[in-house]
């Protein structure tokens, strides 16, 4: 990606337009500032008496104001689009030339002491761009300054020079010696000036390549270390935080900004750093006064040896990581309880096998006993005998089914039903309903539309509306009225989602609070010759349904158990 990015012409031949722009217009600038100057102090050493050849002020003036119109005219220019700026920078090379050339001339020719200032557009084009510039200046100055001493050596030489004490170069080996000493420092200054600057640009261009990948680095490295799920403090010396992730925040609820710089015992306690070698589990206690399980572990944080911290200063430094394992533990005891569950589901299979045969017969065998006492004279004490007999065989098959439903539940085969008819069949065939009065609607009260449907297994929502009602009649006694039971249909999450909901509600004894937490559990019962798995049964049919169920109960003011499950939405 880093080289992709960076290999993409565009931003590469932008940057060098800029740079070659910012070039020109600085090279405009010192040619205005550099000219004026230079003219300035020859013309303040010839007022002094120094023996210094100018032109006449008019000449002079006329030179530096064509030199300023050129140089702005040209600034104005470069702001044009579309520009080609290596020919551009190439003509201002050669104007530059030109410039130095009438110099030159004008001030002495051969003798003149501003023969030095060709170097200066030589360099420079070398400088802005490189070594073809460089090479084409210095070719320009060469053959300019040939022109110049060709025109001494043949005498053709501004007429001003004729009134002052000025020695033309008349001897040819002389010029040819003076240009070529001149043209072979042009060149070379070329390729000096030529070669610094690409070793110049191909340093800028590492050193810049280099901040990017370094800042592309810091920039992954800080999202990893904000994105990551794992909590990551880090502490210095004096046991202050020093750095901070977001998913610290996320498992503690304080901010980066709360904690930094802080004592770490004054936020986190309970992180004890002593055994580095063992990962450790502990209630850590959150901003919001809640608990969360947390485990953690640290490591001595070692910095890199040209690391611009001191490393003494951070000899005891630690890096703390840590997560929010709540959840984890969460799904670890739902993994134990179903190992538990199947365990105990093929022990229940094979206990039920061994007692249902043998119960079978004993219960067979009573009801022929029965039969056959009935024929004869029946004596009283026979007759409860058999009572007993078929009454405890019963509960017995009963709390069997019970235990094989609880530890090998069938997966639900989901279909609509008429619920007003299910929940009457419930109450029809309910021996705690006949029990309890001589009508039905004497034990309970059904408050539910007689087209009110429902979505699920049927066969396990009667199991779970059965046991529902049993319980609620074995908590509460006549003088307590009837049961009420009632059902409908309601939406959830702004009206989008529906919702069966069932309530069982009686006016009985209530629940204590401190069984209120143990009423769900397998085999927890508060009266006597119950199997306390009715409950149990019913959650665990709502949960595979993927429903809730929600108990609301005071002592001595009755239980209300609201059973939600949802509804299918192709009805």
């Amino acid at each position: 990606m880093l080289n992709n990015f960076s290999s993409e012409p565009c931003p590469h031949l932008n940057r060098e337009n800029k740079h070659l722009k910012q070039h020109i217009l600085w090279l405009l600038l010192i040619r205005v500032v550099f000219v004026t100057i230079l003219i300035g102090v020859t013309a303040g050493l010839e007022h002094l008496g120094a023996p210094v050849l100018l032109p006449p002020p008019t000449v002079t003036l006329a030179f530096i104001a064509i030199i300023y119109i050129f140089s702005i005219g040209s600034a104005a220019l470069l702001h044009r689009d579309g520009l080609g700026l290596q020919r551009f920078g190439l003509f201002q090379l050669f104007a530059d030339t030109i410039f130095a050339a009438l110099l030159v001339y004008g001030t002495g020719c051969s003798q003149s002491i501003f023969t030095p200032v060709f170097m200066l557009p030589v360099i420079a084009g070398g400088m802005i761009m490189y070594r073809t510039g460089g090479f084409m200046a210095a070719a320009s100055a060469t053959i300019l300054y040939g022109a110049i001493l060709l025109l001494e050596y043949t005498g053709n030489l501004p007429s001003y020079l004729y009134t002052v004490e000025y020695p033309p170069q008349l001897d040819f080996q002389k010029a040819t010696s003076i240009f070529a000493v001149y043209g072979i420092t042009f060149f070379l200054a070329a390729l000096l000036s030529g070669t610094l600057a690409a070793r110049l640009r191909t340093t800028e261009q590492t050193l810049e390549r280099t901040t990017f990948e370094y800042d592309w680095l810091s920039l992954l490295y800080k999202q990893i270390f904000d994105d990551i799920s794992t909590g990551i403090i880090t502490i210095d010396n004096k046991g202050n935080i020093s750095s901070y992730n977001s998913s610290a925040g996320r498992i503690t609820g304080f901010s980066a900004q709360e904690v930094t710089g802080l004592p770490l015992t004054s936020y986190f306690p309970s992180l004890i750093l002593e055994n580095m070698a063992v990962r450790q589990v502990v209630d850590l206690k959150k901003k919001d006064g809640s608990t969360t399980r947390v485990g953690y572990s640290f490591s001595h944080l070692n910095l890199p040896a040209n690391t611009s911290i001191d490393r003494q200063n951070c000899s005891n430094c630690k890096l703390i990581t840590m997560q929010d394992i709540s959840t984890i533990e969460k799904m670890e005891q739902r993994m134990r309880k179903a190992e538990k569950m199947a365990a105990i589901g093929e022990l229940s299979a094979l206990i039920a096998h061994h007692f249902r045969n043998p119960l079978a017969a004993i219960c067979g065998s009573a009801q022929l006993l029965a039969i056959e006492t009935n024929k004869e004279k029946e004596k009283p004490a026979d007759k409860i005998l058999n009572d007993i007999i078929l009454r405890e065989g019963n509960r017995m098959a009963r709390t069997i089914s019970d235990f094989l439903q609880f530890t090998q539940p069938a997966p639900p085969q989901n279909e609509w039903f008429n619920l007003y008819r299910l929940i009457n069949e419930v109450i029809a065939t309910s021996e705690y309903v006949n029990e309890r009065a001589a009508t039905a609607t004497e034990a309970v009260q059904l408050d539910c539309p007689e087209t009110m449907a429902g979505f699920g297994d049927r066969q396990q929502i009667q199991t779970a509306i059965t046991h529902l009602v049993e319980n609620a009649l074995i908590m509460t006694t006549e003088k307590d009225g009837p049961i009420i039971i009632r059902a409908g249909e309601a939406g959830e999450n702004g009206g989008k989602e529906s919702m069966l909901y069932l309530e069982v509600i009686d006016r009985g004894q209530g629940i204590e609070p401190e069984n209120m937490e143990n009423i769900f559990k397998p085999f927890f019962s508060t009266k006597e010759n119950r199997n306390g798995l009715g409950l149990a049964i019913v959650q665990q049919i709502v949960e595979r349904h993927n429903g809730r169920i929600e108990v609301k109960s005071k002592p001595d003011q009755g239980c209300t158990i609201r059973v939600t499950l949802p509804l299918s939405e192709d009805r």
